[in-house]
């Protein structure tokens, strides 16, 4: 069921559309195949990549922090279908597969949990810290709603500018509790600008469910208070987030800001450290039923997208990419002590020489 809503600035409550539907044989056949194969091909590489990722922490290859997308991947293929080049994106700590169907080199995303040069944030960033220029991915970042002002900031660059393009700022469902999100959402309709705050609502803030910390646990409907469109979609279906963002492009294009909740599960606990015990094991056992990469593999076989033998080849290359990307982590060099102190800053800075620096380097040559 659609509701169909028209922006409106001076409207007193604001507006809101819910979306819901599944993928129906009516859906699935005015999609090319080879694009549905690609999005599956996607899904199936964040799934083995994180569940890969799981074990490499266990191996204590990887350290710090690590928090997976394991049941989010249709969420993340949905949304990157529809980005086009000149849009941007900013997200939380859990954003190995935002940055994988951004386009990135699983090698270079390992490398960089791993700690290692040949990372995508040269080895300085680990699993928080993604981050690749090249491909409009501005970050992984660690405080929770640090990205909000950020992405704001860059919506209003770009039209300032008179750039065309969408800037995504991501984000768990807890989020939405803290003052950079208001701030955000009022400065975007304030100055119409070309932002989508995405919330990936898995039912859990942490270990807190969301209806117990939210006054208003319906948080697509947040964006009320400040006259955004404010939309729900079933974060379980790569087409439904896809066409909810190519939605919220063109609204950009006009300066409307886009509220988008997408409504997902968490198949984890909220790192790779957390045991998870505030959930009914139960209920983490019904998210399995519903399970987006194996419902998305069912409904491509039954409509003759996808044959048995088909999948079997897409895991078996998934299973051999993950793996070379672990091998090249594994192989790749630790950045050097004497680069500690480079990228402090974005450009150089005149006459700006690190006393600590010069004595680093002088102890060495002592050495």
């Amino acid at each position: 069921m659609t509701i169909e809503t028209k922006p409106d600035k001076t409207a007193s409550n604001g507006v809101g559309t819910e979306t819901a539907g599944g993928l129906s044989p009516e859906a699935i056949k005015k999609e090319d195949p080879a694009t549905l194969l690609s999005y599956y091909h996607m899904m199936v590489l964040i799934r083995k990549f994180e569940e890969r990722s799981a074990e490499m922490y266990t191996k204590a290859r990887i350290g710090g922090y690590c928090h997976l997308n394991l049941g989010e991947e249709a969420t993340i293929v949905g949304l990157m279908a529809a980005l086009r080049p000149q849009d941007y994106i900013f997200t939380n700590y859990r954003e190995h597969g935002y940055i994988l169907a951004r386009g990135a080199k699983p090698g270079a995303v390992m490398a960089e949990l791993f700690g290692k040069s040949t990372g995508v944030s040269k080895g300085r960033g680990g699993s928080m810290h993604l981050y690749d220029v090249n491909l409009n991915f501005l970050g992984g970042y660690g405080i929770v709603g640090g990205q909000l002002p950020l992405a704001t900031g860059a919506g209003f660059a770009l039209k300032y500018k008179e750039k065309e393009g969408l800037v995504v700022a991501q984000m768990g469902d807890a989020t939405t509790n803290i003052g950079a999100f208001h701030e955000s959402l009022n400065l975007a309709r304030i100055w119409d600008l070309p932002v989508m705050y995405l919330i990936i609502n898995n039912g859990y803030g942490m270990g807190t469910k969301v209806e117990y910390a939210s006054a208003q646990p319906e948080l697509y409907k947040r964006a009320a208070a400040y006259n955004i469109v404010g939309e729900r979609v079933d974060g379980k279906n790569p087409l439904a987030v896809r066409e909810a963002v190519k939605r919220a492009i063109e609204r950009a294009k006009d300066g409307e800001p886009t509220v988008l909740e997408a409504m997902s599960n968490r198949f984890k606990g909220h790192s790779v450290v957390d045991p998870d015990r505030y959930r009914d094991p139960e209920l983490v056992k019904s998210f399995r039923q519903s399970d987006p990469l194996f419902n998305f593999a069912r409904v491509l076989e039954e409509n003759g997208i996808m044959t048995a033998d088909q999948d079997k080849q897409i895991q078996e290359q998934v299973d051999q990419e993950v793996q070379e990307a672990i091998d090249f982590a594994e192989q790749s060099p630790s950045p050097e002590i004497d680069t500690m102190f480079d990228f402090m800053y974005a450009t150089p800075v005149a006459n700006a020489i690190d006393p600590q620096w010069e004595q680093f380097k002088h102890a060495k040559e002592a050495r």
